[in-house]
């Protein structure tokens, strides 16, 4: 596939990254990257020997002497704040660990030294106590996907960001810089990220377009391609942004720690910044809800392949088949019942269950509706 969007060094961290992983299957990842075996092996040793310094012309500025004075270590720990705003000192430890440094004091030391260069206030702790929330048991069993509020450019262009992230691994899998929240758009961007991290078996999403409609038929022809590709759809009970807690925190991570402190031109400059940040967010910044990990610690692309074309439709042979009218109903029993304009001119199986009378109506693999010949009439 082409290479866009992102700068070519970007995306080889990124490929390495993954490749490097256990269970990566590297092959796999560099048909997706659009690269030979022979090019993303040879990235794969540089990197290994040189780190990032491997996969560019120019070598980066070497790691400092980790025999310290207390005073450098200081300093440094003052770099990583000023770089990195909103950290506290269990990211800040964690992160200076993970690269290398030896003798990094305690979390509350930090703390201490952030106090004392005025650069946290008494009350930040206080905004941050983690709760309880629901966790997948392996990365891609669920995606969830949001826009977040938009904000205005100089140029006097509306960004809507796109955000789509791994719930298992917290893997930011996707960070779009939009100028509408419209369908297509959504698909195209959508069919970038599957091509590199593979489907996921299920995906999470609010009510609003293009994710929903309403709660008669809270199906869209958005989610008609998704489902279409094997990809289970779950909607966000309404007015309960909690549900897709992960991505609501990820959105005011974005803000805390990037759109506060940024001016941004246009949509290239802002995608940019995008970028910059997931990339901090997956490979560097510790995630306190998984142990101070990375979520790149935590995961592996998907094993499932975006396809060159949709699958067919296809039913057990006990189903009972329907076609949708272009209404978006179903004729069954000599009576007809509305499924949904998104699945017109489409076929559903209807499915018998335990119950009289009852059928579930599917959509693919995915059930979209109900029907109950003794209770409901039809239309």
């Amino acid at each position: 596939m082409p290479w866009h969007e992102v700068d070519k060094m970007s995306l080889k961290l990124e490929f390495v990254r993954l490749a490097i992983l256990e269970m990566s299957n590297k092959r796999e990842l560099c048909r997706r990257f659009g690269i030979s075996p022979r090019t993303g092996y040879k990235w794969i040793k540089r990197y290994t020997k040189e780190g990032e310094a491997g996969l560019q012309e120019k070598s980066r500025r070497p790691h400092n002497n980790p025999n310290k004075s207390s005073l450098t270590l200081e300093r440094q720990i003052l770099e990583v704040r000023e770089k990195h705003r909103a950290w506290g000192g269990r990211k800040i430890k964690a992160y200076m660990e993970r690269s290398g440094n030896k003798g990094i004091p305690s979390p509350s030391t930090i703390t201490m030294i952030l106090k004392r260069n005025n650069m946290i206030k008494k009350e930040e702790s206080i905004k941050h106590k983690a709760f309880q929330r629901f966790e997948m048991e392996a990365p891609n069993q669920l995606w969830q996907m949001d826009f977040k509020g938009y904000f205005t450019l100089h140029n006097g262009q509306n960004c809507h960001p796109l955000s789509i992230i791994d719930d298992y691994s917290r893997f930011l899998v996707g960070l779009k810089a939009c100028p509408n929240q419209k369908r297509m758009t959504v698909q195209d961007h959508l069919t970038d990220i599957f091509q590199h991290y593979g489907l996921p078996e299920r995906m999470l999403m609010d009510n609003g377009a293009p994710w929903g409609h309403d709660l008669d038929t809270p199906y869209t022809f958005f989610n008609v391609w998704l489902i279409r590709l094997g990809i289970k759809i779950s909607h966000g009970r309404p007015y309960h942004p909690q549900t897709q807690g992960k991505d609501e925190r990820l959105h005011r991570t974005l803000n805390t720690e990037l759109l506060s402190y940024v001016s941004l031109a246009d949509m290239n400059e802002c995608q940019n910044e995008f970028d910059k940040w997931r990339d901090c967010y997956n490979y560097e910044r510790p995630h306190e809800a998984i142990g101070l990990q990375t979520p790149s610690d935590r995961y592996l692309p998907s094993l499932r392949r975006f396809p060159e074309s949709l699958p067919v439709i296809a039913y057990s042979f006990c189903d009972h088949i329907r076609k949708v009218d272009d209404r978006g109903i179903i004729f069954f029993k000599n009576r007809k019942f509305r499924v949904g304009k998104a699945f017109r001119f489409s076929e559903v199986g209807l499915k018998s269950t335990p119950m009289d009378g009852i059928f579930d109506v599917y959509f693919c693999c995915q059930k979209i509706s109900q029907i109950n010949l003794i209770l409901n009439p039809g239309e």
